[in-house]
């Protein structure tokens, strides 16, 4: 199995051209490429497919096999993939994910994609649809009690889950210890990504995330997106925001007259590999 190893601001995935021949049993494959010690090492598997409603289909994978929606990083490094090893001339591409169709352009520098805008919909706000179990209509700075200390939190789909949870220095948190619980909290039936901000200033944000399947991530651009909108929402700060996550940085515009987030951020290829005959047996 022939590979690429790219990552959007750290957030690191196996990528395999699936155009003319899907892989078997890819929830299994991503977990064995996952491994920082035995496989390649990653967030997850990302595999680039055919569609018969956009210009390509992306279906990502997390580190512990489970299928996710969407991946805003991910979906940057597809489309730096399609252009840079010749499966699209085109600028601007759609994208077929599990949580909707995409819109990307793409900003090319002597023959390679250097930076990608993505059209990333609108913020999905009802509780039932992102999903969190609450009946009110929007879930927004609303306490939780996890592990005994009670959080508020605020609940946004940019076409998987999210809560976003303000804090006042990002820093200091112990992820390892607390993010399994928000991720299985009772109150998240499909588990949750969860976003820790600090706010520096009207337009400014740390972030960081522990995303679900997958734990601590250097970046995850969806999460980065439902931060942007909570920030909008609970007054923290204007709609064009500069986000820092562990991995370097991403611009978001929350077009809130038009109820529609934009992304822009990098994506880079570490290197091409195959994986050997000995481990697709092991994978087997």
């Amino acid at each position: 199995m022939k590979f690429t190893k790219m990552h959007g601001c750290g957030n690191d995935y196996v990528y395999v051209n699936c155009m003319g021949k899907m892989i078997e049993d890819p929830a299994k494959v991503s977990k064995f490429v996952s491994d920082r010690h035995f496989g390649v090492g990653s967030d997850g598997l990302i595999l680039i497919c055919p569609s018969t409603q956009a210009d390509f289909r992306m279906a990502m994978y997390n580190a512990d096999g489970s299928e996710g929606e969407m991946c805003g990083n991910g979906i940057r490094c597809v489309a730096k993939y399609v252009y840079d090893y010749g499966l699209t001339d085109k600028t601007s591409i759609s994208v077929e994910t599990k949580g909707g169709m995409k819109y990307l352009d793409l900003t090319v520098e002597e023959g390679k994609v250097r930076m990608v805008k993505v059209n990333m919909g609108s913020p999905i706000l009802n509780p039932a649809q992102i999903p969190i179990l609450s009946e009110k209509e929007q879930f927004i700075d609303e306490p939780v009690e996890v592990d005994g200390v009670v959080y508020r939190m605020t609940g946004v789909s940019m076409g998987n889950p999210h809560v976003v949870i303000f804090v006042d220095d990002t820093s200091s948190l112990d992820l390892e210890k607390i993010g399994p619980s928000f991720e299985n909290h009772k109150l998240f039936p499909k588990r949750i990504n969860t976003e820790f901000v600090q706010v520096l200033n009207d337009h400014e944000i740390n972030m960081r995330v522990w995303e679900r399947g997958s734990g601590e991530t250097l970046a995850c651009g969806t999460g980065t997106c439902a931060s942007a909108v909570a920030c909008v929402l609970n007054g923290k700060t204007k709609e064009h925001l500069t986000v820092h996550l562990l991995g370097g940085d991403l611009e978001i515009f929350y077009d809130r007259a038009n109820d529609t987030v934009w992304m822009t951020g990098p994506a880079s290829v570490v290197y091409d590999g195959e994986l050997s005959e000995e481990s697709m047996e092991m994978i087997k």
